[in-house]
């Protein structure tokens, strides 16, 4: 074993972390070597005691069954295509505005982080459906890829997000009450993003022109129809997930059950059902369950090496010792997470900042769901 200083070890770990991704190395492998190298330097073999007792820990989490199920009923609604209507019919209604195929996209984005909760499946399809329409339209790339990834990355916080099921239990908070708490925080940025375009829009229409009317002449009564129709699974599914939980029917991780298994009466429905989907989402569920708990495991494993090592001393005391008081403090750690975000993907930014960050703001005097809210908002920097 070898005696460093908290400080140098600090640097080591979390310099090493960045240096391995941004070399390209996957997160996992980077994290895991990371803690188990420098924790076997530092405290031999009980090293291998933590990682156990952290990797036993995270598996017992009850929370973190409700990842795989909300991964399954996302992937059920993205490749099944029951939502693909609803841009045909937000199309028929906005088309004629300036900007209106860009606010068809923000709308279209957050009612797919209602119903999906991965983001990178709302991105997707999202891309599929509507980037292309806006190009051949005449609308400026920047803002049509701007629509798309502004509206696909709010499902990293509009409820059922898998990003807030994952972060209550590294903070200690009820994944119940994040989800109620990032409703209002999650709308008002749809809302943002939409005043955003139609500001930018009615300044400079010619990087957004209005769908010509022979595209989009249909009767008043039929295309009102068209969108009470295909609003109906989106709210089926918020019913079935959000009603159950914010009226005290079931907590998240059975909530997370019942969307997954209204997805599979809406597809068979819709009748889209069939063994090839199935088969798909089973495997597709399995590869994305499997990466965010490998990441978790090793993460976790990482943080409780990092705090042996008195490490989270030096990161508190670092922070705390900023100037301006508590709101300096508070900069401090909003810049260090919009950092990070710009170079690690939000999952090990939960899982190894999170349970480093969230004892702090009690210190600092700030409610602990308004600060995770915070972190969660800025976490969009990851995507």
């Amino acid at each position: 074993m070898i005696n460093l200083s908290p400080e140098i070890v600090t640097i080591i770990m979390m310099g090493g972390i960045l240096l391995g991704v941004m070399t390209g190395f996957p997160l996992a492998l980077v994290v895991g070597s990371i803690g188990l190298i420098v924790g076997y330097v530092l405290l031999g073999d009980a090293v291998f005691e933590i990682i156990y007792s952290r990797v036993y820990s995270l598996a017992q989490s009850y929370p973190l069954l409700a990842v795989p199920l909300f991964v399954f009923m996302g992937v059920v609604l993205e490749r099944s295509g029951i939502t693909d209507g609803l841009f045909s019919a937000l199309y028929v209604w906005l088309g004629g505005f300036r900007g209106g195929l860009a606010l068809s996209t923000v709308i279209f984005g957050t009612v797919l982080a209602v119903c999906l909760g991965v983001v990178t499946a709302s991105v997707t399809m999202l891309t599929l459906i509507a980037l292309a329409p806006m190009v051949k339209r005449g609308y400026s790339k920047s803002l049509a890829s701007g629509a798309v990834c502004a509206g696909g990355t709010l499902g990293i916080l509009i409820p059922p997000s898998v990003m807030l099921v994952i972060y209550g239990p590294m903070a200690m908070i009820s994944v119940g009450k994040l989800f109620m708490a990032a409703f209002m925080p999650g709308f008002l940025l749809s809302g943002l993003y939409l005043v955003y375009i139609a500001l930018c829009c009615f300044f400079h229409p010619d990087i957004a022109p209005p769908v010509p009317a022979e595209e989009r002449a249909v009767p008043f009564l039929k295309k009102t129809v068209m969108l009470a129709k295909n609003l109906v699974p989106p709210v089926l599914l918020m019913l079935a997930v959000l009603g159950s939980i914010f009226f005290g029917i079931a907590p998240p991780t059975e909530a997370a059950a019942v969307g997954a298994f209204a997805t599979i009466l809406l597809s068979i429905g819709y009748r889209r059902f069939n063994w090839k989907l199935l088969s798909y989402t089973s495997l597709e569920t399995l590869r994305v369950s499997s990466f965010v708990l490998l990441i978790g495991c090793l993460s976790f494993s990482f943080v409780g090496i990092f705090i042996s090592a008195g490490c989270g001393e030096i990161v508190e005391s670092a922070i705390l010792s900023a100037p301006f008081g508590h709101w300096g403090a508070f900069g401090v750690v909003m810049i260090i997470v919009f950092i990070l975000g710009m170079f690690i993907d939000w999952i090990g930014i939960v899982f190894i900042m999170v349970p480093i960050l969230s004892p702090i703001a009690p210190i600092l005097g700030f409610d602990p769901l308004w600060f995770a809210m915070m972190i969660i908002v800025n976490l969009q920097t990851a995507f």
